[in-house]
């Protein structure tokens, strides 16, 4: 008989239940409310009294309400059908959702169990197997859905019998297995899986290696992210974080985006989700959102829903990745997450840290984060969940504890500067504020070297020296004037706004300039380094100004031209006109 329990005391969504019998940490519970059950998960217990977060509002529960629980952990359900959803962070698809707003109680499938798909086997009868092994595929979309053995299967066990090829529903038998004690199991396509609960089905789980390649030359070039990194945009309102977030997902080398909006503000969810079915998938020739899953819950919503929403979005991640599949997770905004972390903290007046956020902040960010990475499959195969968060920091104060404690987890860090957008320098990432910790990695350098170039590294450092001395130089200048600097700072500073100009700003509306193949970016690069590296006489600042632009004007027009077609060599052959006359002259 399952647990019962009487709610004695109500803070907003925070509900106190005295029990009846045993209860677990995050077990889910279902809330009596006039015939209307609420769902709630137990965040803390003390003696006979649960402390539960209500995932919906609780307007008109009164103390004597009763409840029970339900034994398990909440779950997101995992099979094929779930690309080009829209869930809630509780997995209800909101296509299936009548009216304009979530109902009390209300719930949906997550996904459509009398669907018909074409199953292939892959394993065979005697085959020995454990959880998260291959046992055949579906077409969903255009990837190969593999189905598992149930990731809450114990221990080693023996196929026993295996589907045919054929035309199957979900919820069919394809395989029966017999585990060590001689218990047999009769597998579907669908499986569940607890959210709180990282998934550890694989052999191996190495330190990354290598690039990501984004299509975004700020990110590649100076700063890159690796295959299975993770990584974390701060900035304030109108820096481009949703261009920015569109770019990555439609241009990064990943198999299937999955998109957490956890606590946005209702307006920037519309925009997500009238935006996103409409972005063109350059890879498939389709639209992106057929590789696309979207997890939303707007900021109206009870912050426990928002909780839930980013625990949901990395464990679908975690199920595709255990397919050998590339996922680029994309969460906007963490800084939502912990808002609801700290609400909730508050109400059960736990000792507050910094910002009255919870002590253990760091923490919990640190072991979300922990959950992204690069795995070899038990199989021999690979999968990867490459993690980027967006922080929406008040005011843009990257000194706040969410981005402080961010910074210990993620280790690529994209901050978006309010003066580059207001100057209209997109994407607005601070080249000098910014930083990938993957530059260090010994293994992303000797990648580096084979896959683009030996001493590839050095490259890179010297561009963004460049860029560190210019901007101290454009420091003296505003303070001195023009007049009051040396000739050769001035061509410190314009060898900077070359960089600035040809590798940092990239226009995302441009057919041709919108992504950059890496090839392409290691190009650019050493052209413009060769200029910063170059030895220029000039009489004075106009004339270094005037010569600058010009050369500048000439390799903007290279990033807008099919790279290698004949209207880029005409503009190389432009630029290295202007270049020869200059050292002549010099």
């Amino acid at each position: 008989m399952s647990t019962q329990g009487i709610i004695t005391g109500i803070v907003a969504n925070l509900v106190l239940i005295q029990v009846d019998g045993p209860v677990a940490q995050n077990e889910i519970c279902n809330i009596d409310l006039e015939g209307t059950k609420l769902k709630a998960e137990i965040i803390k217990i003390n003696g006979d009294i649960a402390y539960v977060q209500v995932f919906e509002n609780t307007a008109g529960l009164k103390v004597g309400h009763t409840a029970s629980f339900t034994g398990h952990m909440l779950e997101v359900t995992l099979g094929p059908g779930m690309l080009s959803k829209r869930y809630d962070g509780l997995q209800n698809d909101l296509e299936l959702i009548e009216g304009l707003f979530l109902e009390r109680g209300s719930s949906s499938p997550a996904l459509d169990e009398n669907a018909v798909w074409h199953f292939h086997p892959l394993a065979k009868i005697g085959d020995t197997v454990g959880a998260a092994d291959w046992l055949g595929e579906v077409k969903e979309g255009w990837i190969n859905h593999k189905i598992m053995v149930p990731f809450k299967f114990p221990g080693q066990g023996t196929i026993v019998s295996t589907a045919a090829e054929g035309e199957y529903k979900a919820r069919d038998t394809m395989a029966v297995i017999k585990d060590s004690k001689g218990v047999t199991h009769n597998v579907s396509m669908i499986m569940t899986w607890p959210v709180k609960i990282t998934p550890k089905f694989y052999a191996d789980k190495p330190r990354p290696s290598k690039i990501f390649e984004t299509g975004v030359r700020v990110i590649d070039t100076l700063n890159p992210m690796v295959e299975g990194g993770t990584g974390f945009i701060p900035g304030p309102f109108g820096c481009g974080k949703t261009v920015l977030q569109h770019a990555l997902s439609k241009y990064a080398d990943a198999d299937l985006i999955i998109i957490v909006a956890c606590g946005e503000r209702a307006n920037e969810v519309v925009e997500i989700f009238t935006e996103f079915p409409e972005l063109d998938d350059p890879r498939t020739g389709r639209k992106l959102m057929e590789r696309t899953i979207i997890i939303c819950n707007t900021s109206n919503m009870p912050v426990a829903s928002r909780e839930a929403s980013v625990y949901t979005g990395m464990t679908i991640a975690e199920y595709y990745r255990s397919m050998g599949l590339k996922v680029l997770l994309l969460a906007d905004s963490t800084s939502r997450w912990a808002q609801a972390l700290r609400e909730m903290s508050n109400r059960m007046e736990e000792l507050p840290g910094p910002d009255a956020f919870p002590m253990d902040l760091p923490a919990i960010i640190a072991n979300f984060y922990s959950r992204a990475g690069y795995v070899h499959l038990n199989n021999g195969q690979s999968g990867s969940i490459t993690f980027i968060g967006t922080v929406s920091p008040a005011g843009g104060n990257l000194k706040e504890p969410v981005t402080e404690s961010t910074k210990k987890a993620a280790r690529a860090f994209y901050a978006l500067s309010q003066a580059r957008a207001d100057s209209k320098r997109y994407p607005a990432i601070d080249p000098i504020e910014s930083y990938s910790k993957y530059l260090e990695y010994s293994e992303v350098i000797e990648n580096m070297n084979t896959t683009i170039e030996a001493g590839w590294i050095d490259k890179v450092t010297a561009l963004k020296d460049m860029l560190l001395r210019g901007k101290e130089v454009k420091d003296q200048i505003n303070i001195l004037g023009d007049d009051g600097v040396p000739v050769h700072y001035h061509d410190i500073f314009w060898k900077s706004e070359l960089i600035d100009a040809i590798i940092l700003q990239q226009d995302a509306f441009d057919k041709v300039d919108c992504s950059t193949p890496l090839s392409r970016q290691k190009y650019m690069a050493k052209l413009v380094l060769d200029i910063c590296q170059a030895k220029f006489t000039f009489e004075n600042f106009e004339e270094v100004t005037h010569y600058f632009k010009k050369m500048i004007n000439n390799l903007k027009q290279m990033n807008y031209q099919e790279f290698d077609s004949s209207s880029f060599k005409k503009f190389r052959q432009k630029h290295d006109d202007v270049l020869s006359e200059r050292k002549s002259a010099s």
